[in-house]
């Protein structure tokens, strides 16, 4: 494939923004169903290891909560905290999720 030397200067710049070889983003670029870049797309995989450990975390608290109100204690009042950082990690989740399908 023959490019001019102002389209190899792009490519050039672009490649090395996205971390990556040339013929790797002229793969990347003809087979990916978006316009997705491979930046973006390692930028997505970050932000949802992100999530699965926060999740981890508050699974830990809902656990810990539970077996507070189990043992016939007083219901603990950093429960509602506990299930609005729960809701907010969710919509966070639903927001990549958009953020994917678009």
């Amino acid at each position: 494939m023959w490019v001019t030397a102002e389209e190899e200067a792009q490519l050039l710049v672009r490649a090395e923004r996205e971390g990556v070889t040339v013929p790797r983003l002229l793969v990347a670029a003809a087979t990916s169903e978006t316009v997705e870049t491979p930046t973006e797309r390692r930028a997505v995989i970050v932000e949802l290891m992100a999530l699965h450990r926060l999740l981890a975390s508050v699974s830990n608290n809902v656990n810990q909560i539970a077996r507070h109100a189990n043992a016939g204690d007083e219901f603990p009042q950093d429960a509602k905290a506990a299930l609005a950082y729960v809701r907010q990690v969710a919509q966070r989740i639903e927001l990549i999720i958009d953020g994917i399908n678009t």
